[in-house]
């Protein structure tokens, strides 16, 4: 062992160039960092883990514990954290079970204070997790979503790329891609407008994208009938092609549509 201080590193580690290790750390045998990224102090980087370059790991931070899954019998699987990401204070990350053999984070991303990411999560590039956000096992988020504070995501859900889920919320059902999601239960609140304007998508494409959403939401119609009404009326584009695929293969079904109140007079 490697005592530095009193940071302990295996001496099988393998530890990239220009990284930054601070005080009361313990990093184990099987592990991989990459160039330039720093780790703040007390962090736990167990076995399995493979960390990106130019990662950010700060205080309290426990990467690659075992998950919690009584049917994990300690079989050897692997925590995957792509360049660039940063995870804050006190972020629990699991490794995978034989499910998925790996929990992967993707590059880019944000990981706020007390994040908990269970085992075989698959979490795409440039996802954002806000503060004390929960994610259950093999959930998987795509490209560009954002997950607000304390938002609890039940295992085996699906959240589709460029999607906003609104704090406090509950998601017990797929999210699919470039909506904004909030209420209780968990219901479609409109496309993500602000997102996609940032991220340069155009006036036409949103308006095409809030098109088809209008008619699996908002017109009343069932699954299939959107989806036979969304083929006929609504032009080609890769943004339709991705709805109707993600809605295609939900397991879970999808979250509500939009529902307005009727005011008693």
């Amino acid at each position: 062992m490697n005592h530095n201080g009193y940071t302990i590193i295996h001496p099988d580690a393998k530890i990239g160039e220009n990284v930054t290790i601070g005080p009361f750390c313990h990093i184990a045998q099987d592990v991989v960092i990459g160039e330039g990224t720093w780790i703040d102090g007390n962090v736990s980087i167990m076995n399995g883990v493979r960390i990106g370059k130019n990662c950010k790991i700060f205080a309290g931070a426990i990467i690659g514990s075992i998950p919690q899954d009584l049917k994990y019998k300690g079989e050897k699987t692997q925590l995957e954290i792509g360049d660039n990401t940063i995870i804050r204070e006190y972020c629990t990350l699991n490794i995978g079970t034989t499910a998925n053999m790996k929990t992967v984070i993707g590059k880019d991303c944000l990981l706020m204070a007390y994040v908990h990411v269970a085992h075989d999560c698959v979490i795409s590039d440039s996802v954002i997790l806000a503060n004390n956000v929960t994610l259950a096992g093999h959930i998987e988020i795509g490209y560009h979503a954002t997950l607000g504070g304390f938002v609890a995501v039940h295992q085996f859900v699906k959240i589709g790329e460029h999607s906003m889920i609104g704090g406090g919320s509950l998601v017990r059902s797929d999210v699919p891609p470039y909506v904004t999601a909030a209420r209780d239960p968990l219901a479609y609140a409109g496309v993500n407008s602000t997102g996609l304007k940032r991220r340069g998508f155009s006036k036409e494409q949103i308006n095409n994208i809030a098109d088809i959403y209008r008619i699996l939401f908002i017109k009343g119609n069932n699954t299939k009938q959107a989806l036979l009404k969304i083929e006929e009326t609504i032009p080609p584009s890769p943004e339709k092609t991705n709805i109707i695929t993600f809605i295609r293969k939900a397991k879970r079904g999808l979250i509500k549509g939009f529902r307005t109140t009727k005011i008693e007079k």
